[in-house]
């Protein structure tokens, strides 16, 4: 079995290991890279002007090609979005069980994006036509969590996977009875404000594809309501979004339905993680317990602080 990248301190270490060895490849030098994120994925800043992204999610060899596709066909149509370091022909690079990739360096302002800056780049994504390369549908968004909780021995109590079983059962139903809108478009996947750069210009740039697909918009809109209801974003906050994107996704049918399977969706990744992490730990029991009470306000983290 490969080796993860479990818990914050492993992560870091392996990740260099996979830079280092990644880089090499290449002909790139890893001394002295900056730790930007360390999250599912651990970011760095090389010397030179390239971001090193190390992926471990089990899905990222096969996605990640798809990944550096789309954002290259975005580009080329003027979308502002992080774009590869093409440079480096041979990425992804798959080094001992994570997939490396490189990215061409933005230079940032201080200044933070705003949920208003989101929706304006979610509008104009959103009315892009298809690219003509297949896309991965999104058509259960709980996959990745079924699977994780079937195959995470010790991390749940057997009351918890039990719960969690059902509930995933339950909202994978109600998401095929979703009235979304038709056709699917192009999806960002993880449309959250933390994936935003603001250039030295002062122009916003859209980061993070891993999560590319093409269906429903709302599931990138839900993201940000979700922000405000676990993640600290403000009601001003959710209603700039709302007016920059031109539609207020309150007003939806499946709000409520499509926000719970947000909720669940965002144990996944402290499941993967709790055997190293002891932040993920504490973080999955303070979710879980949350959303067994049925709990819709309680404050959740993303890291510590």
């Amino acid at each position: 079995m490969p080796n993860q990248l479990t818990g914050a301190a492993n992560l870091h270490q392996r990740a260099r290991q996979i830079l280092g060895e990644a880089c090499s490849r290449v002909g790139l030098d890893s001394t002295g890279a900056e730790l930007l994120r360390l999250r599912s994925n651990a970011v760095f800043k090389l010397r030179e002007p390239i971001i090193a992204r190390v992926a471990t999610a089990p899905t990222a060899a096969e996605r990640l090609p798809t990944v550096l596709a789309v954002t290259r066909w975005l580009a080329d149509r003027g979308f502002p979005t992080v774009q590869p370091a093409d440079e480096i022909t041979d990425q992804p690079l798959s080094v001992d069980g994570a997939t490396v990739t490189f990215w061409r360096y933005i230079p940032t302002t201080p200044d933070p994006a705003t949920t208003a800056d989101l929706g304006r780049l979610l509008r104009r994504l959103h009315a892009s036509p298809m690219p003509l390369f297949p896309l991965r549908a999104l058509k259960d968004p709980l996959a990745g969590i079924r699977t994780t909780v079937q195959h995470q021995p010790g991390v749940l109590t057997h009351d918890d996977q039990a719960w969690l079983s059902r509930r995933i059962t339950v909202l994978t139903d109600a998401w095929q009875s979703l009235p979304f809108h038709e056709p699917p478009t192009l999806l960002h996947g993880d449309a959250w404000i933390d994936n935003l750069l603001r250039h030295r210009d002062g122009h916003v740039v859209l980061g993070d594809w891993d999560s590319v697909a093409a269906g429903p918009r709302e599931w990138d809109l839900i993201h940000s309501y979700h922000g405000e209801r676990r993640f600290g974003l403000s009601p001003t906050d959710v209603n700039d979004f709302a007016a920059a994107y031109g539609y207020d996704l309150r007003g939806w049918d499946g709000y409520e339905t499509l926000m719970q399977i947000r909720d669940l969706y965002a144990i996944g990744i402290h499941v993967r993680n709790a055997p190293g992490d002891p932040f993920s730990r504490r973080e999955l029991t303070r979710r879980l317990t949350s959303l067994r009470k049925g709990d819709a306000r309680k404050r959740w983290h993303m890291g510590d602080s």
